[in-house]
């Protein structure tokens, strides 16, 4: 006998529940640690640029902020997802509770869902049903919490792709600095950080299946923004200190 659910049509351009928790995960901790990698450790290298000429000063503080924000980023990542992991735990936990001592008052719980969302009483009461029967605590799971049991965030993994993305996106403009002659450093630099910044705007929003226009605008514009004001910041305290 046929599977059912393949009469059920998937587009390729639609986003499904299948490994979307994990798709965003990555995409959220990934992109943002790129970004911030690349405006502000550009940011630190620029501003140390408009202060002094010194290669090896400028190398050493992009280093500094490398490590640094991509530990404080993976740092932060990892609290702030293993809160809302051990929350996720804690509502599944209740939830497991309640189906084991109230079971006719959850099922009657999960029919109103379901008629709220427009089904008949009649309707909605055959799908809570047949949906217990197969899996009590999955279907309450996702229809009471919005959480899939099996696809719970994971803090490393989103600790461990923060920490990554942020280091190959701060080596971008750490190089772009102190690779070229003195003249050319700053414009390098800006050079490089618009190109990185473009690619993540882009990269970022057809992985959202959002229009990549303005997500690599605001991108650009935030990363120029940031090297500006940093870059005459250094270059007046220099002058001042120096």
């Amino acid at each position: 006998m046929a599977d059912p659910t393949d009469a059920v049509p998937k587009h390729s351009s639609e986003p499904h529940r299948e490994g979307l928790g994990g798709r965003l995960n990555w995409l959220r901790a990934g992109v943002l640690g790129a970004n911030d990698g690349i405006v502000s450790v550009a940011g630190l290298v620029v501003g140390v640029a408009g202060a002094t000429i010194e290669r090896t000063a400028i190398l050493l503080a992009g280093i500094a902020g490398l490590v640094a924000g991509a530990l404080s980023m993976a740092g932060g990542e990892y609290v702030s997802v293993s809160t809302q992991r051990d929350t996720e735990r804690a509502m599944l936990k209740l939830e497991k509770h309640e189906l084991k001592t109230m079971p006719e008052a959850e099922e009657r719980e999960l029919a109103g869902i379901y008629e709220a969302k427009g089904l008949s009483a009649n309707l909605a009461a055959q799908v809570a049903r047949e949906l217990t029967e197969r899996d009590a605590f999955q279907a309450h799971a996702e229809a009471e919490l919005g959480i899939d049991p099996d696809e719970l965030t994971s803090p490393y993994q989103a600790a461990g792709a923060s920490f990554i993305a942020f280091a190959v996106g701060a080596l971008l403009p750490v190089l772009a600095i102190t690779l070229p002659p003195t003249t050319w450093r700053v414009w390098t630099c800006g050079l490089a950080v618009a190109a990185g910044l473009a690619i993540t705007g882009y990269v970022s929003a057809r992985l959202g299946n959002a229009g990549p226009g303005r997500a690599v605008l605001r991108n650009v514009a935030v990363g120029a923004l940031t090297m500006l004001i940093t870059y005459y910041a250094g270059h007046l305290f220099g002058a001042t200190l120096g």
